[in-house]
């Protein structure tokens, strides 16, 4: 039987084309880069969702998907929020507001949590990209175009 979770039911729902890539987590295989070598990609085709705070009274946590060995640009993401400054939260912090393991987090399985998703302006330089399908020892590789639509994500410089 074919791997289904609320990601790829989601995906179905929308008719987007999808391809489930499955490795095996608890051998080690934890950064996107360690993901990408382990299915089979690019190492800048394989984007890790990170959960950032917003440094603003009562503001949401949002979501930065950035190319695996790249690091968010704090000040660019605040820039885009049109706050003063942003922070990375603490993967505990990451696991209790988003309810998914680090590793696991994904835009895909956070839809109806409120999440704000930004996704690096870089997405757009490959045909497809693969995220995480909202568990550990899953991705998905789709069109960026398709993520962006799906997650009602806004494109932006997140690296500098």
């Amino acid at each position: 039987m074919a791997f289904a979770n609320n990601a790829t039911r989601l995906l179905d729902s929308r008719k987007v084309a999808y391809l489930v890539h499955e490795y095996d987590y608890d051998s080690g295989v934890h950064s996107a880069v360690d993901v990408a070598e382990a299915v089979g990609l690019r190492e800048n085709q394989v984007f890790k969702t990170l959960v950032a705070l917003p440094d603003q009274p009562n503001a949401k946590p949002v979501l930065a998907i950035i190319a695996g060995p790249d690091t968010l640009d704090l000040k660019l993401l605040a820039k885009a929020l049109n706050v003063k400054k942003a922070r990375m939260a603490s993967h505990a912090q990451a696991e209790e507001l988003t309810g998914l393991q680090t590793g696991g987090i994904s835009a895909l399985a956070l839809m109806n949590r409120g999440f704000r998703v930004f996704i690096d302006v870089k997405a757009l330089e490959s045909p497809t990209i693969a995220v995480s399908a909202g568990q550990r020892g899953v991705n998905l590789e789709l069109a960026p175009d398709d993520l962006i639509k799906v997650t009602k994500a806004r494109v932006v410089e997140l690296v500098g």
